[in-house]
């Protein structure tokens, strides 16, 4: 029998040069997205921390780490979106063990 849903981690980078404001809506759109698409299991926003490389120019990032189980259709597409939002560096979606 096919599984209807499956575990994941998204793990995603926002530009810290952003005000409160613009990292909050950020934030507050992509909780709604998987939300929407999903059951969000656990969200942690880890705040500004120093990256592992540097990437376009800039040293820290704002992380974000969000635990979701949803049909295994959603994660490209919210990878598409990720990819698509003006103020996301960089971002991860991988599957969790159960």
């Amino acid at each position: 029998m096919a599984k209807t849903s499956e575990k994941y981690e998204l793990m995603y980078i926002i530009d810290p040069t952003l005000s409160e404001e613009d990292t909050a809506a950020i934030v507050e759109k992509f909780k709604a997205l998987v939300e929407e698409h999903g059951t969000l299991d656990e969200m942690e926003e880890m705040g500004k921390r120093k990256l592992a490389y540097e990437i376009n120019d800039m040293s820290e990032g704002y992380y974000v780490l969000v635990k979701f189980t949803s049909v295994p259709s959603f994660p490209a597409e919210l990878d598409r979106i990720l990819g698509i939002t003006d103020g996301v560096m960089r971002s991860l979606i991988t599957m969790r063990a159960e």
